[in-house]
């Protein structure tokens, strides 16, 4: 089984800025991985 995720915005660190940050990523439409 192949699984392939493409993303286009990862951030890492899902403190107050990188949750911020992917909020409005997300908000504007992109797909985001926020990775901790």
């Amino acid at each position: 089984m192949k699984l392939e995720n493409s993303y286009d915005v990862v951030i890492v660190g899902a403190g107050p800025g990188g949750s911020i940050t992917a909020r409005d990523c997300a908000k504007a439409g992109l797909k985001v991985l926020l990775l901790e």
